[in-house]
């Protein structure tokens, strides 16, 4: 069955009921957006922010290698703004204490980013938290650790994470399926070309980083990743 993207309040003055609202808009995402530092200029953050949204992303990461700090947080703290005004959760990757700081709705860390229960420690219970992973067994110690939510590849070789070896297709659908309810997003070279192959492979969720962020027109190009996947999975 598609999935429908309700506009939840996220904005909700209870934190139960804000999370609640928060990981059912989670459950709900097909595509996942990221901007990414290292294929946007800071002067172009808001509108692909907001040609995100429009396209119907209702998860986007700001992902900004190697940046310092202040600036990460100028731009998470406009990002988060948008995204609340548009009821879409924003994450910020790498920086737990600045999620705390700046009350984020998720953040997002790696595999060197430390415990899981450390991160929550300091983001708190009202926030989600992502993990990347790269095998099956990393994936199922995130669901363990209480991960609400996993990026699993890189399936493809991908300029996003040069250096990393890709994963492949194969354990797509058995991971999924050992995750449970558990929200798996498949990341890692999948563009309009590779995405059907990786729907075929089993993929219900998926992150597109580069390939997106250089469409002509991103809303669009979202929309249509979106619909392709709930196509597939309504056929």
């Amino acid at each position: 069955m598609p999935m429908t993207i309700q506009l939840l309040d996220l904005r909700h003055p209870g934190l139960y009921g804000r999370m609640v609202a928060m990981k059912q808009l989670l459950a709900n995402c097909r595509l996942y957006g990221i901007v990414d530092m290292g294929y946007t200029e800071p002067e172009q953050i808001e509108a692909r922010t907001l040609a995100l949204i429009h396209g119907g992303v209702r998860i986007i990461q700001l992902r900004a290698k190697g940046v310092e700090l202040a600036r990460v947080r100028q731009w998470a703290v406009a990002m988060q703004a948008l995204c609340r005004e548009h009821h879409a959760i924003f994450v910020l990757n790498d920086y737990p204490e600045m999620a705390a700081e700046i009350h984020a709705d998720a953040v997002h860390v790696g595999q060197d980013g430390g415990s899981l229960a450390d991160v929550r420690k300091i983001v708190g219970p009202g926030v989600i938290v992502g993990r990347s992973t790269h095998s099956p067994e990393q994936a199922l110690q995130a669901r363990l650790e209480g991960a609400d939510y996993i990026g699993f590849g890189p399936l493809y070789p991908t300029g996003t994470k040069p250096g990393r070896k890709s994963i492949g297709l194969q354990d797509i659908a058995a991971t999924q399926a050992q995750l449970g309810g558990m929200p798996m997003f498949c990341i890692g070279g999948i563009n309009g070309t590779t995405l059907p192959d990786v729907l075929k492979a089993g993929a219900e969720r998926v992150v597109i980083v580069s390939w997106l962020l250089q469409q002509d027109n991103i809303a669009e190009s979202a929309r249509a990743v979106i619909r392709e996947i709930e196509e597939y999975h309504t056929n």
